[in-house]
């Protein structure tokens, strides 16, 4: 029983963190794709943080710009490789711990929201702009923090 709970919150955990991350970053998208023209930014905190319109035919944060189909094959990979993980966990009996789980959430629904922007626009839009990095979104800064989530994690078993 006590392991049925714990697979149940697991799946809780995950769909709740992945969809979360798909619709906030839908709905941002949406907003500053309706608000700015491309290329047009609005500043919150002058030359700190603006929200700047950007079309992005690279990857996170702008690198290797109109390579076309690869930014489209190498996220479903990815996709495929995530679930597949946690699959692989939970028919072995392996109990992924809760961070691993948010991480690898975060690292799908990120996925999921950029890949869902390339097939539908043939570009990723991209508004948050702190003026020192490239224009990003929120699924950018998902699949960051979910390798940073795991990144951690990995450093804290091995320095044990």
């Amino acid at each position: 029983m006590r392991d049925l709970l714990r697979s149940q919150m697991d799946l809780f955990i995950s769909l709740f963190s992945t969809f979360t991350i798909i619709l906030t970053d839908r709905v941002t998208k949406i907003f500053f794709n309706d608000l700015l023209l491309p290329g047009e930014s609005l500043p919150l905190i002058k030359n700190i943080i603006h929200m700047t319109l950007v079309h992005n035919t690279g990857i996170a944060f702008g690198l290797f710009k109109d390579h076309g189909v690869v930014f489209i094959v190498i996220p479903i990979i990815a996709i495929i490789l995530l679930i597949f993980n946690i699959y692989y966990y939970r028919k072995n009996n392996k109990a992924l711990s809760h961070t691993y789980i948010v991480a690898f959430s975060l690292i799908l629904g990120g996925a999921i929201g950029n890949l869902f922007d390339r097939i539908v626009y043939g570009h990723v839009i991209d508004f948050i702009d702190f003026r020192v990095w490239p224009v990003f979104n929120i699924a950018d800064s998902a699949i960051t923090i979910g390798a940073l989530m795991i990144a951690i994690k990995c450093f804290q078993l091995t320095a044990k």
